[in-house]
């Protein structure tokens, strides 16, 4: 189902003449096989009549968080690390954070100020501080971990640094380094590009740095005018609420007679039809899917702003089962909803491993707003899941405001409540405060 877009733009009349293509980038696949990855409907599991569930490991091992103790988490999340470490990312994508190690002692930890000097910088230590409970202690003999004064302080004022740094995080900027970007072989291969190519080009970055919408990221480079990096903020109200999108984009030489050509990194989760686990955006504003009329590729209309804002409106939606060709015919009525909510609740599972995978190989030019974000939502994030293990529909809790009516199966209860302390983790290594208080507790 497609949904035309409209974004105003003045263009150039004169477009470039047609040189051929360079034949290092690759093309999308053929879009016929849109629909080959099919879900097998699930046999439906009723919930105990209290809507909670116990969580143990499912014997398949589809997920990687199964925490019964801080102690446990941490060995987990380290696991969750490694997976990610085998994921065919460009090289410097990843960031060298030392929170994402080990914690470290009180004691040895240092604080470090960070840099505002250039946006590449890599984001500092944020101490993540474990102290003892004294009233839960068991022995008089222990003595409680005591932070000093200093190091709350210190802590404290590293976190509004990170807040204030992602707070006055541009949305479009031209940066230079494109080493790590998945199309920095494609372009011109040392050839000058027509003056009518730059001048579109130019006319894109205006629209871009004025009309984007303050959910939407966007990087350029100055070197490489044909490349732009884009980061997406998933809609509330949808299974991809408060996560992070990471796509790579690059204009041909034939562009705007063609459209651009956008990668998806997906770290190899599929959580759309028409974002691949190979990169693949599937849209018919890119020709890269069928369509008719505006909802295809127009050179003397279309933009790129438009682009973003169709796979944010139109991919990462609330009903994104419905994406799949055919199934608002196939699955009518009860049935079609049944499924849609069983696709949001797997869906929602591979957004969270991707807000983790997101933090633990933040993109390039983007690392202060990967830190920020997430440290800014963390609570809402985790409210949202201890939600969704109550019962609560998935996309239906915005800002700690939940719906009375309650639903969700136990396998999902079950696969929240798995995640949900790796997250903790990870939110308080990235410097979110006051997670704890949504751990799952034996």
């Amino acid at each position: 189902m497609e949904v035309e877009i409209n974004v105003s733009e003045t263009t150039d009349d004169s477009l470039l003449n047609k040189p051929k293509l360079d034949q290092n980038v690759v093309k999308p696949n053929n879009a016929s096989d849109h629909g080959d990855e099919n879900e097998e409907e699930e046999e439906d599991i009723e919930d105990d009549d209290d809507g909670m569930v116990e969580f143990e490991d499912d014997d398949d091992g589809d997920y990687y968080m199964s925490e019964n103790s801080k102690e446990d988490d941490e060995a987990h999340y380290l696991s969750m690390q490694a997976q990610f470490d085998n994921v065919d990312l460009p090289p410097g994508v990843e960031a060298s954070f030392s929170w994402l190690g080990d914690p470290q002692p009180v004691a040895s930890a240092k604080v470090v100020a960070p840099s505002v000097d250039t946006l590449d910088q890599e984001i500092p230590n944020i101490p993540f501080y474990k102290g003892t409970d004294v009233a839960s202690s068991s022995s008089s003999s222990v003595l409680p971990t005591v932070i000093p004064t200093s190091a709350v302080e210190n802590e404290d004022k590293t976190n509004e640094e990170v807040k204030q740094k992602f707070e006055n995080f541009k949305s479009f900027d031209i940066v230079d380094d494109y080493s790590d970007h998945h199309f920095n072989n494609a372009g011109f291969q040392g050839q000058q590009p027509p003056r009518t190519w730059t001048k579109k080009i130019q006319d894109e970055w205006k629209i871009l740095e004025k009309d984007l919408p303050d959910t939407i990221f966007v990087r350029v480079y100055e070197s490489r005018m044909d490349l732009l990096r884009a980061v997406i903020v998933g809609p509330a109200g949808t299974p991809y609420h408060d996560g992070l999108f990471v796509f790579d984009v690059h204009f041909p030489p034939t562009y705007p007679d063609t459209p651009p050509m956008v990668y998806y990194y997906s770290g190899g989760l599929r959580l759309n039809p028409n974002l691949y686990d190979d990169g693949k955006v599937c849209l018919s504003l890119l020709n890269t899917w069928t369509g008719q009329g505006s909802e295809k590729w127009m050179p003397n209309n279309s933009t790129m702003l438009q682009v973003l804002v169709s796979i944010q409106a139109l991919i990462l939606n609330d009903k994104p089962f419905f994406n799949e060709p055919g199934y608002d015919d196939m699955y009518p009525g009860v049935a079609g909803d049944k499924k849609s909510k069983s696709y949001n609740e797997d869906i929602f599972i591979l957004s969270l491993k991707t807000m983790i995978y997101t933090l633990r190989r933040p993109p390039k030019y983007f690392e202060e707003l990967v830190v920020g974000h997430f440290c800014s939502r963390a609570h809402a994030i985790l409210s949202a899941c201890r939600a969704y293990m109550e019962g609560v529909e998935v996309g239906s809790t915005i800002d700690g405001e939940h719906p009375v009516e309650k639903s969700g199966s136990k396998p999902f209860k079950a696969a929240v409540g798995r995640m949900i302390n790796g997250l903790v983790s990870s939110f308080s290594r990235s410097g979110a405060t006051n997670c704890d208080q949504y751990r799952v507790k034996n």
